[in-house]
């Protein structure tokens, strides 16, 4: 496995604690070609992304598209890997942005989800990942893992999950079960 060096270690690293897992701004010192080959090497490993900037919520940008339009960059889960941090932080993040509906301009500007920053390791983080197994999670079980009060779990799925991060997430009966929830694939 091809390790990340100290400069895309720095950039991967700060974009983990962005919202959004923004890779941008780039660290200070690095720009013109330098730039354009560090970021150039990061996309061909697949640990950056380059997606459309939504200028609306102030996301940088790092190209010009020519139609109005910029691209920004993201770290993607083979970099947030490359620097330790959990996937399950990145893959919600990319969820969310995949999720984010086709006609965004026709959204008020309160309709439009924020971008939130998730931490390894955090209760939130954990519960993402439970929502992302194939059987999904119970509001009980959730419980049992974090230790958080059953009103606490639910709100930070309609919360935190589905308002802020805009992760799409399912609510579905089962009759050994009970409700269970889980994040759409």
């Amino acid at each position: 496995m091809i390790t990340p060096s100290d400069t895309q270690s720095l950039i991967l690293s700060r974009a983990a604690t962005r919202p959004g897992n923004l890779a941008l701004p780039l660290p200070e010192g690095l720009v013109g070609a330098a730039a354009k080959m560090v970021v150039g090497k990061m996309i061909a490993r697949g640990w950056l992304e380059e997606v459309e900037a939504n200028l609306r919520r102030g996301e940088p940008m790092w190209r010009e598209t020519g139609d109005g339009h910029g691209t920004t960059l993201i770290a993607t889960e083979a970099g947030l890997e490359a620097t330790g941090t959990e996937p399950v932080v990145a893959s919600a993040v990319a969820s969310a942005r995949r999720a984010r509906p086709k006609h965004e301009a026709e959204q008020t500007p309160a309709d439009t989800a924020k971008p939130v920053a998730i931490r390894a390791g955090t209760k939130q983080a954990q519960i993402i990942a439970m929502l992302q197994r194939p059987e999904g999670a119970t509001v009980a079980e959730m419980v049992e893992a974090t230790g958080w009060l059953a009103h606490t779990v639910r709100g930070c799925i309609s919360g935190a999950l589905k308002k802020k991060l805009g992760l799409p997430i399912n609510a579905k009966r089962e009759e050994r079960r009970g409700t269970v929830y889980k994040v759409e694939q």
